[in-house]
């Protein structure tokens, strides 16, 4: 079967820029892999995704004109069913038959063959393959169907009377299908397919490009177009310029990566120009300069060697002309009033300190069911004070609580209502300005932190407290009031809360109990508020950390070990997973995973007459251990358990679970010589109790029986 290369372009008005990259992606995986799934294309081939501002397309190597005829095998009923005493056919096969599109002459051929219950007729046959026009139709379709759009818009079907409408993204104009230089006869959104398409608005060499063939597609457009149709050739060269024009200049551009992908989105021949602005508008925190440039005007800001901004940016102009005089200047003048404006709302801001915005907080919702955003500052601050008071007694109990009052305050300045991406920033900013010490200022800051997978934690100890404080009293009011994440919807992000507070405690190795924890956070809401979800909280937060833990390399019983146990201070959950590691490698860990498991499944049945009869402190009465393996095992146990309680207590969780190794002969032993269910009571009872501190001694640091096959 011959194979040529194919290409798939759709020409549409300018797409959604921040959608653009994953409607490019989907496009051509989607369409590629139903080539794939019905024979007309191989999964080695090579694949080349294009997606610019105005068009969507992919190139696929080696696409068959017609799929490999294919073998079918169809179940078609019992032997009794289908055939009477004679071996004729029955009407009911006659029936399947015929609406399979079969008839009568097939009978003889029928394969026999056993089901596994009884003898069934089978119906065996050559499907001839899909031709490529079918094929593509049907992944064309499919692809239009699957592509991930938010939004769609609905206009004139281009080949109906004025009255039909189409629904797509955006109004499509063109549709490409080349086999090689073979048009394929294909057609949706209400286009059929041609072998033309337009290159760019404004520079293209001519109006309309005839496509010589499926591989002049890119050279084409480039050449003719002056469109770079590739998104990751396109990036890669916006990405070059920026770094070369941020070079001369002894600068370096912003590192924006969903900045880089959008500009990508929105030019179609990239351009690289410098402008600046002027220095005046240094004096406003660079966070408000780089956040109204990068947002409002997609400009890259240029920042020194120390990281400090300058008053230069970069632009990515859509077009070239010979003299770019004129486009630098246009910007230059339009990102005027945007500073201006930041620089109004940064003076208008300090005229007024922060605290004395607390009290309008008072009036702002934060939740229906939990009040305003002044009451939730209470909250914090009763909180912030409780964690402040275990962390570092009263003086940093106190900070704590003039931090977390100063917290949200900014949310009512302007310069946030303009940019809600810098509260806490410029509640820092406006703290320094007030006089506050930066211990104050910089937890006002970090408090929102960690905001994201891999960002910062806070910088210092009040931070910390403030931080845990507000993560907690979110993840505890919307519990309290059923507002639990389920499958993927998480609109509160409290997966993301419940991260923050895990690697708060484990990064800055906190010595606080989790339970403790929560149970502050309950205690700073009025009473009959919330419902007692406690547990659930705290379950919660051990998911995310198991998954955490997960993420990191450790297996799900490594995992499952250690948290099982739900230890009290989460700081030393990566020390005890590291000694479960160590201890799975050991040669005797297998067979005292196994033992130390049967020892928890005969404990569980006899769990409350034990502590019955011997209250919470297991005795052994070591005149009653009348088996030498017992014995054994009873003397190995006094030896190896101090040293491992030792090793223990000394935060050494690797020797602790080390030193178990010895036991395993004698638990063997024990195991293979000892009946444990002995017929006389006070001996059944006393290796009930061998048994019960031979498991509390192996169960300290994990519980090793999940780590049994």
């Amino acid at each position: 079967m011959s194979t040529k290369n194919l290409l798939v372009e759709l020409f549409v008005e300018e797409l959604p820029p921040k959608s653009l990259k994953k409607l490019g992606e989907s496009f051509s995986e989607v369409l590629y892999d139903s080539l794939i799934a019905q024979g007309l294309a191989l999964k080695e081939t090579r694949v080349t995704a294009f997606a610019s501002p105005r068009r969507l397309a992919v190139h696929i190597e080696s696409v068959s004109l017609q799929a490999a005829d294919r073998s079918v095998s169809q179940k078609l009923m019992p032997v009794k069913v289908g055939l009477d005493a004679e071996g004729n056919a029955t009407p009911a096969l006659l029936k399947k038959l015929t609406s399979m599109g079969a008839d009568a002459s097939v009978v003889p051929g029928l394969r026999r063959e056993t089901d596994g219950k009884a003898e069934a007729l089978y119906f065996d046959s050559i499907v001839a393959g899909v031709k490529l026009p079918e094929g593509l139709q049907l992944a064309l379709l499919e692809t239009i169907a699957r592509l991930p759009i938010a939004k769609v818009m609905t206009y004139p079907d281009p080949t109906g009377d004025g009255w039909a409408t189409v629904n797509f993204v955006r109004p499509a104009h063109s549709l490409v299908a080349l086999h090689g230089r073979k048009i394929i006869p294909v057609s949706v959104l209400g286009l059929t397919a041609g072998n033309t398409t337009k290159g760019h608005r404004f520079e293209a060499g001519v109006e309309t490009i005839v496509l010589e063939e499926a591989d002049s597609y890119a050279r084409q457009l480039e050449t003719e177009g002056a469109v770079i149709a590739s998104f990751e050739q396109r990036r890669a060269e916006i990405a070059r310029q920026l770094a070369a024009a941020a070079g001369k200049e002894g600068l370096r551009p912003i590192e924006d990566d969903a900045l880089l992908d959008e500009v990508t989105a929105l030019v179609e021949r990239p351009n690289v120009l410098l402008g600046q602005f002027e220095k005046e508008f240094l004096e406003v925190p660079q966070e408000c300069l780089i956040l109204t440039m990068k947002a409002n005007q997609k400009y890259f800001p240029l920042l020194d060697a120390q990281g400090k901004l300058t008053n230069q940016f970069l632009i990515v102009s859509n077009i070239r002309p010979k003299d770019a005089s004129l486009v630098i200047a246009g910007n230059e003048r339009v990102v005027r009033p945007r500073l201006a404006d930041a620089k109004f709302f940064f003076d208008q801001d300090r005229k007024k300190p922060l605290d004395a915005r607390v009290l309008g907080l008072s009036r702002v919702v934060y939740h229906n069911k939990l009040g305003t955003q002044g009451e939730r500052v209470e909250r914090v601050q009763a909180i912030a004070r409780a964690i402040g008071q275990q962390l570092g007694g009263d003086a940093l109990a106190m900070q704590a609580d003039q931090a977390a009052l100063l917290a949200k305050a900014d949310l009512l300045t302007d310069m946030v209502g303009e940019f809600p991406e810098l509260q806490g920033i410029m509640g820092r900013y406006y703290a320094q300005h007030d006089g506050l010490s930066d211990d104050i200022a910089y937890a006002i800051e970090d408090h929102y932190k960690p905001r994201f997978a891999g960002d910062e934690l806070p910088r210092n100890s009040v931070g910390i407290c403030v931080a845990l404080a507000d993560k907690l009293e979110t993840l505890v009011g919307l519990f309290g009031i059923g507002q639990i994440p389920t499958g993927d919807r998480d609109p509160f992000a409290l997966r993301r809360h419940a991260l923050g507070v895990i690697r708060m405690l484990i990064e800055k190795e906190l010595p606080l109990s989790l339970s403790t924890l929560i149970d502050s956070a309950f205690a700073g809401f009025s009473s009959g508020l919330l419902s007692d979800a406690h547990t659930d909280v705290e379950t919660f937060i051990f998911e995310r950390l198991g998954g955490m833990m997960r993420e990191q390399g450790y297996s799900t019983n490594e995992v499952e070990a250690v948290l099982c146990m739900r230890p009290v201070q989460l700081y030393l959950v990566p020390k005890q997973l590291e000694a479960v590691r160590a201890f799975a490698a050991l040669p005797a860990a297998s067979a005292l995973a196994a033992a130390n498991k049967r020892v928890g499944n005969i404990l569980k049945k006899v769990e409350d007459a034990l502590r019955q009869a011997q209250g919470e402190r297991i005795v052994v009465d070591a005149a009653l251990l009348t088996e030498a393996a017992e014995q054994a095992l009873y003397q190995a146990l006094s030896l190896i358990a101090p040293r491992a309680d030792a090793a223990f207590a000394a935060g050494d969780y690797t020797a602790s679970l080390q030193a178990l190794a010895a036991l395993r002969e004698p638990v063997d032993a024990f195991f293979d010589s000892v009946m444990v269910n002995a017929e006389e009571p006070a001996l059944r009872a006393n290796r009930l109790a061998l048994l019960a501190q031979l498991h509390q001694a192996m169960n300290r640091v994990a519980d090793l029986s999940r780590l049994a096959n």
